[in-house]
């Protein structure tokens, strides 16, 4: 072979110069390049053998116009960054996420969108196929951002669902049974007023919890008091404000179930302000089992939930669909898992 036809014009060794140094044809040489199947353990040594000696690089740029692949997925949080930096959820995502594509040429682009503008931006780069595919977190019901991943066909994945009959993949945690299992406790320790504070309802996982919440009570023949509800955001603010609800209102309540650690401790905060003991007066459970809960006075009993198992299960099934976007969509519930601490 001809020093011309085994190397770029920049003298890097071409697709050519492998396969003959391979003894293969060029097309099994690209098979191997691209991870596609229907090469031989043989045939795929002596390739990779090749590249190796050879120093070989892909040809990213042409490459990308024979796959139409960009090697690159986006992660996509419709929330502030305030709210991004706030939740430690999040955070847990963004490692499962990176930890499972981290043996891949993948890149992970991280995108914010919680505005108007924000969204027409999302909608362009969505147009354009700038990645080969999108996971979503922080899924809410009406949601145009879902909508726009639907009209763009790419291969998606949702952290969370829509509702118990979304028909995109996703993985989502056991948030009935995790709720159900909180209240049981309280129930179980002989309290009797129990109080919940709900994430926003228009996700829902926020939703399911509340259901978790008033089957407990069902099972055990209690009522479900609406004025024993109060509705909070996730945050530890709202956490806050909705314990003040709940104790003007029922002054007598003897535990409170939080959809969420933050605001399970913004809760505390506001019990310890009304001269509440914990637990001997108010009994408290959290949901995530984030870092906050093992550091809050007393420690917080609560709901672990897989966030960073969520994240790299998430990316399992986009780089499943990325591969073969024909297969149908699937969907994950992971387990959830009581741990009990000091304040229930």
């Amino acid at each position: 072979m001809s020093t011309r036809s085994a190397e770029r014009g920049d003298g890097r060794p071409t697709l050519e110069a492998v396969a003959a140094r391979a003894g293969v044809g060029r097309g099994t040489v690209s098979r191997v390049v691209n991870g596609s199947a229907g090469v031989s353990p043989r045939a795929r040594k002596a390739v990779e053998q090749a590249i190796a000696e050879l120093g070989y690089v892909p040809n990213l740029a042409a490459r990308s116009l024979v796959t139409s692949r960009t090697d690159a997925i986006a992660l996509i949080v419709p929330e502030t960054e305030t709210r991004l930096a706030s939740e430690p959820f999040f955070a847990s995502i963004i490692r499962g996420v990176a930890s499972e594509i981290s043996d891949t040429d993948l890149q992970l682009l991280l995108i914010l969108v919680s505005t108007e503008r924000e969204r027409r931006r999302l909608a362009g780069f969505l147009d354009g196929r700038r990645v080969d595919g999108v996971l979503l977190v922080s899924v809410h019901t009406d949601d145009p951002v879902v909508e726009l991943l639907e009209q763009s066909g790419l291969p998606t994945v949702l952290g969370g669902r829509r509702s118990d009959l979304e028909p995109l993949s996703y993985v989502d945690s056991d948030n009935l049974r995790g709720a159900w299992a909180a209240v049981r406790h309280l129930l179980d320790l002989g309290r009797r007023r129990v109080a919940t504070i709900t994430g926003p309802l228009d996700m829902e996982a926020s939703g399911v919890r509340l259901e978790g919440y008033r089957r407990a009570l069902r099972e055990a023949e209690l009522a479900v008091d609406p004025g024993l509800i109060a509705h909070g955001d996730f945050s530890e603010s709202s956490g806050e404000q909705a314990m003040a609800e709940l104790l003007a209102r029922e002054p007598a309540l003897d535990a409170v179930f939080c959809a969420s650690d933050l605001m399970a401790a913004g809760a505390m905060r506001t019990l310890r302000r009304a001269g509440r003991r914990i637990p001997a007066d108010v009994a408290l459970v959290g949901f995530d089992d984030s870092p906050i809960a093992r550091h809050t006075e007393p420690p917080m009993t609560t709901v672990r939930q897989p966030s960073e198992e969520m994240g790299r299960a998430m990316a399992r099934l986009l780089l499943e669909q990325i591969a073969a976007p024909s297969r149908s969509h699937r969907q994950i519930i992971l387990s959830t898992e009581l741990v009990v601490r000091e304040s229930a």
